[in-house]
């Protein structure tokens, strides 16, 4: 539904993870019994949680944890994994920078060119821990480093920029054409960002293995207050979900989406997967386990760009490690930690058996849904009480 906003305007209502909630089922399932896997390209996680290609949340270290848990992390081969051999040094000046100077600093850190000997030495490292490798670059140097990365045995290749189209229109530079490289890539795809059915319908059917929905809610991007652009996530995930299933039934071949951003705890992850999602893309709740490269801080993608940085450093702090924050058991009653079980269990209460059945669930308009009832939950959090 549209409302008018002014004199031959009008705008549509759309939806984040605290206005809305998950109606329980008439039939109920034992967690343990639910099947959560995610098919993607030729491969399928035993979990649907893939971590963001951002350096504080993935090095090689840590993709390798990920893998051998069942989900899979995306290196950045434009972050400082590939422009430094030793990044330790380069992680703890980071780490200790002031607020104030931490992207200006990040800024002058990633000037230095990318090595691509580096990007099949960080590729072989996490290969060699026979795990799932995957890594992620911006659409301009796609080509370039998806061939050197096929070379090197990457398993799946992410094409990621803050906002992602077919169709883009620029005379400074030659565009990517995703429908050739999709083609020509003997490796899955992914796709993003996009927030919208007619983007997400154009994007799937270049051939890619996978879509990335979301524009601006990462907890440390900054996109909307920069440029002021986003559709908050249950919205943007709905409708890109419309495009797959519209996709699905024109073609019989299914592209899964990746909701990417905006989910700080357990249950935005249950609600991305009810609105529409197939897996999650998480940054800010793995950045804070023990494995994380940002020794508890977290920075956005774009935090780097020399003329207009759309990511901030954050300090997540360090809160358990990454098997905790997957499959607990959890220490914190914030909904961060044991997120698997989480999703497990809200499946479980709607009676959905697989993730096909999660997306089908009944979802409610319920801004007070997390007030309602806590009065004294409230009064904790300003310290009213004791």
């Amino acid at each position: 539904m549209s409302v008018f906003i002014g004199r031959e305007r009008k705008a549509r209502r759309a939806y984040g993870f605290d206005e809305i909630a998950l109606v329980p089922g008439d039939k109920t399932i034992n967690p343990d019994e639910v099947d959560i896997k995610m098919p993607l390209g030729k491969m399928t996680l035993d979990i649907p949680f893939l971590a963001s290609a951002m350096d504080g949340v993935v090095d090689p270290k840590f993709a390798i944890a990920m893998g051998k848990l069942g989900g899979l992390a995306v290196l950045n081969l434009e972050g400082i994994y590939t422009r430094y051999d030793d990044y330790e040094s380069i992680l703890e000046e980071i780490a200790k920078s002031s607020p104030e100077k931490a992207t200006e600093l990040v800024q002058k850190l990633y000037v230095k060119p990318i090595s691509e000997k580096l990007i099949a030495k960080r590729i072989h490292e996490i290969k060699k821990a026979k795990v799932p490798c995957a890594v992620s670059a911006i659409p301009q140097r796609a080509e370039r480093f998806g061939k050197i990365a096929e070379e090197a045995g990457v398993d799946i290749f992410v094409v990621q920029s803050t906002v992602t189209s077919v169709k883009h229109i620029s005379k400074a530079y030659p565009c990517v054409d995703f429908k050739k490289l999709c083609k020509k890539m003997k490796v899955p795809v992914i796709l993003g960002n996009c927030v919208t059915y007619k983007v997400a319908l154009e994007l799937a059917e270049t051939g890619c293995a996978g879509l990335l929905v979301g524009v601006g809610p990462g907890s440390a991007c900054t996109s909307r207050g920069v440029l002021g652009i986003g559709v908050p996530q249950v919205t943007a995930i709905a409708d890109c979900a419309a495009a797959r299933e519209f996709y699905y039934k024109k073609t019989g071949r299914y592209v899964p989406i990746i909701a990417d951003g905006g989910m700080s705890s357990g249950g935005d992850i249950c609600k991305s997967i009810a609105s529409g999602a197939d897996g999650v893309m998480v940054g800010s709740a793995f950045a804070r386990t023990k494995e994380a490269p940002g020794r508890g801080f977290h920075w956005g993608m774009a935090t780097p760009h020399a003329n207009l940085p759309r990511g901030t450093r954050i300090h997540v702090g360090t809160t358990g490690s990454l098997e905790e924050i997957l499959f607990g058991p959890a220490r914190l009653d914030d909904g961060t930690q044991n997120l698997v079980g989480a999703l497990r269990t809200s499946m479980g209460c709607v009676g959905a058996a697989n993730i096909r059945e999660m997306q089908m669930t009944e979802i409610v308009i319920a801004p007070a849904i997390k007030t309602e009832g806590k009065l004294f939950q409230a009064a904790q959090k300003l310290g009213m009480c004791k």
